[in-house]
């Protein structure tokens, strides 16, 4: 009933508007909210229209048919637009089509149907941890809406429901963050200890990583029969860590009750993995730290935080259009950000992996992607792309002062791109 009555609203602001013509999303340095410029496109598509997105042209835009409705909704979230006749789109779309030009046109057909894997919130209503999330907060920002899942709603085959997957700041590996250290006195830790225990527990399993090992390898199903999963943070490599040491003790007593096995190391099996090989896990429980896939103290990371940036990879938008998609922007060179897991050692990334985004001088990836089988996952190093350094207990971004942020793009070309039909590549 929804689309009917927004499609008879479209139908009456095409038929009040004296030509047919087509808008422009401009996402060059002429846009005033880049971020809210994907909520209109989805907004869009939720309800039934169709949009156009233009790969490479001007930072990647996006184009629809002109309605006034569509036109007042760019209005009332301050997102620049351009009003163009027929004749003019479809010289854009005769000019990006010649074989010469790094471009590319892809229709976005279906709104995906999001989830975000976070903790609940406690009976309070109040949340468990002392953190945000870029994720949650670029969507609520951009006013794309999505559902929060978490283990039960995994393990209840829930998954089959959604086209895209977060993974909040979460540790796959039950060790709880490695906030023992630091934060093991805090009320938000022994509580968030207290309520995986009890979940571990209600869902027959032994201990927190066990539980959290049957998650990845439910997520794992989830990606290989075509989802699209896409993390940043921690959730990157702990997912993998969990997946190559299965069936290994890598938590100290602290985290489970009982030693790590010494000899955890030797037992891993990175063939299991999504996108890392060859590393090492922290063996000290105490280290705020998992495994040298993390570009940081361990392995030691020298980069001055006003030096820090990375740098996006240029594809051929005809021949490789998905990681064209996922690397729009409005610039090649993206700031820098930290998180407990801040960037990935390129050494330890597997060489089937398509890497988007690296900082070369410091041998660090700071973007990649990978389809497995028949779905598709992203990692994203860092914590918060408009936060040098967030931490515990810091206040929430407030995005109304970063709408045209490179590092938040990257994040909603990941959100968009399940609604595109995507070619098959090229031979």
């Amino acid at each position: 009933m929804k689309k009917y009555i927004f499609t008879l609203i479209c139908f009456i602001g095409l038929a009040c508007s004296a030509n047919a013509a087509y808008m422009i999303l401009p996402m060059d340095e002429d846009q005033k909210n880049h971020l809210k410029s994907y909520g209109i496109t989805f907004w869009i598509l939720e309800n039934g229209g169709e949009a156009y997105w233009l790969l490479n042209y001007r930072g990647g835009s996006f184009a629809f048919q002109h309605n006034r409705v569509f036109e007042r909704e760019c209005i009332i979230r301050n997102v620049s637009f351009e009003i163009i006749p027929d004749a003019a789109f479809a010289k854009i779309r005769t000019d990006i089509a010649d074989p010469e030009v790094n471009q590319e046109v892809v229709k976005l057909e279906v709104a995906p149907k999001i989830a975000v894997y976070t903790p609940d919130v406690s009976a309070r209503g109040e949340k468990i941890q002392p953190w945000d999330d870029a994720v949650t907060m670029v969507l609520a920002y951009a006013e794309i809406p999505y559902d929060v899942v978490y283990d039960k709603d995994v393990l209840g085959d829930k998954l089959a429901e959604y086209d895209w997957l977060h993974l909040h700041h979460e540790d796959f590996t039950g060790q709880y963050g490695r906030f023992y250290r630091s934060h093991h006195n805090q009320p938000w830790y022994k509580e968030h200890k207290r309520r995986l225990e009890e979940l571990a527990t209600e869902l027959g399993f032994a201990k927190v990583s066990q539980l959290k090992l049957a998650v990845v390898k439910r997520i794992q199903e989830y990606v290989v029969g075509g989802g699209f999963m896409f993390a940043m943070c921690s959730a990157t490599d702990t997912y993998d860590i969990a997946l190559a040491a299965q069936g290994v003790d890598i938590c100290d007593h602290m985290y489970d009750g009982d030693p790590q096995d010494p000899t955890a190391q030797s037992k891993l099996d990175f063939s299991q993995t999504f996108a890392f090989k060859d590393f090492e896990l922290v063996k000290n429980p105490m280290t705020y730290e998992y495994s040298t896939i993390d570009s940081g103290p361990i392995t030691g990371r020298k980069v001055n935080p006003e030096t820090d940036y990375f740098t996006l990879f240029d594809f051929s938008a005809k021949w490789d259009p998905v990681p064209t998609m996922l690397t729009q922007n409005h610039t090649r060179t993206v700031k820098g950000f930290m998180g407990q897991t801040t960037a990935f050692m390129k050494k330890n990334i597997k060489s089937n992996v398509l890497i988007l985004g690296e900082n070369k001088p410091a041998g660090e990836v700071r973007y990649l992607h990978s389809p497995v089988e028949q779905g598709f996952f992203s990692f994203y190093g860092g914590h918060d792309p408009e936060d040098y350094r967030h931490f515990v207990n810091d206040p929430e971004t407030d995005l109304n002062l970063h709408p045209n942020s490179p590092g938040y793009r990257l994040i909603l070309n990941n959100v968009l791109f399940p609604a595109a039909k995507k070619k098959k590549r090229k031979t």
